[in-house]
């Protein structure tokens, strides 16, 4: 019985190319290797080894990835992407961050505490203020997600009642923050009608509006419709009907993280509009998903799925009149003294499409 290389052994080489790298039998009827095929032999195996270590390295690839607000439903694209798979089958391994608002998120990005992070569409003005960052899609479109809430036995019951009262917000300068100050000043307010009080997460606003502490709070969907089924408060204003032209929902991506890993940059993002796409057409998964992210009730995540699935961008490309919204904005609402160029603020050359 021939005897086996213990070089090729111990690298699991297929019995069947051993023949290749033997001579004839020798005096003693033992079959021995040549010497140039037995280095032939290392050699292979030292290629082959080295060309598996590459192609895992260049397989997996590990991103950051943040979310402004954990459990509403416009983030839960990741989640559903990281439980199919689908983020796996781009090359992605995805660590999730969740904090507790857009100035937290970007804080995190500034710090490089993560790579890419999903915010929001008036984030895009920390740039000018010197965040590390580009936006590098839009991510969702008009503000369907979110609503004001006020207790359900209190004096509001319509965005004419909200002058000088005082709305919770999850941070300074976030989404929720600029939709109230516009919706403010839509009213003919001014930016200030409506105060603002930076609160964090949804359920600090939702228990310090149970204890009376403010008059009202900016919350997604699912939690408005919790509260209204527990019969603790009504919806007085939803945002969507308010900006027809307007991006909610922005991809963020460090410039230092673009500049050394674009290719995870265009992974990612082919990952995510993947799992949009998943996402419309598998209603029962992303509603199973969603509703044990969000911590609602599969009824209210399906809901929630019917009226705001139209609100993700299918493309990530940017609307000219979404952008025009927000850069008008900035000057109108005092956040910057000047209205920036927005083509320095995104980019869509990593864009499926633009890889295609």
């Amino acid at each position: 019985m021939m005897r086996r290389c213990k070089v090729c052994c111990s690298a699991g080489v297929p019995p069947a190319i051993l023949p290749i790298l033997t001579r004839r039998k020798n005096a003693g009827g033992t079959p021995a290797l040549r010497r140039p095929a037995f280095l032939r032999c290392v050699v292979l195996l030292a290629v082959i080894s080295s060309a598996a270590l590459n192609v895992s390295a260049q397989a997996i690839m590990k991103v950051r990835v943040g979310k402004a607000i954990g459990e509403a439903f416009s983030f839960t694209p990741l989640d559903i992407g990281i439980e199919t798979g689908i983020f796996k089958k781009h090359g992605i391994e995805i660590q999730k961050y969740d904090f507790g608002g857009s100035a937290k998120l970007q804080q995190a990005l500034a710090a490089d505490s993560i790579d890419m992070g999903l915010g929001s569409g008036p984030e895009l003005a920390f740039i000018v203020k010197g965040a590390p960052v580009l936006g590098v899609a839009a991510m969702a479109d008009a503000p369907l997600l979110l609503t004001v809430v006020v207790d359900k036995n209190g004096p509001i019951h319509a965005a004419g009642d909200l002058k000088g009262k005082t709305i919770g917000v999850s941070t300074r300068g976030s989404l929720t923050d600029w939709l109230v100050h516009d919706l403010s000043r839509q009213q003919g307010w001014g930016t200030d009608g409506i105060k603002t009080l930076p609160m964090g997460a949804d359920v600090s606003q939702i228990a310090a509006l149970k204890t009376h502490q403010i008059d009202g709070c900016v919350i997604d969907l699912a939690a408005a419709y919790r509260l209204e089924e527990e019969g603790a408060a009504r919806i007085v204003v939803r945002f969507g009907g308010l900006f027809k032209n307007f991006h909610i929902h922005i991809i963020y991506a460090r410039r230092s993280f673009i500049d050394k890993n674009p290719d995870a940059v265009r992974a990612f993002l082919a990952g995510w509009f993947e799992t949009i796409a998943f996402m419309r057409q598998n209603k029962n998964k992303t509603v199973e998903i969603s509703s044990r992210v969000m911590g609602v009730s599969p009824e209210i995540a399906g809901r929630v799925y019917d009226e705001l699935i139209p609100m993700f961008n299918l493309t990530g490309k940017y609307n000219p009149k979404a952008l025009e919204v927000l850069r008008r904005s900035y000057v109108e609402m005092g956040i910057l003294p000047s209205e920036p160029d927005m083509s320095q603020l995104v980019t869509e050359k990593f864009l499926p499409s633009a890889s295609k």
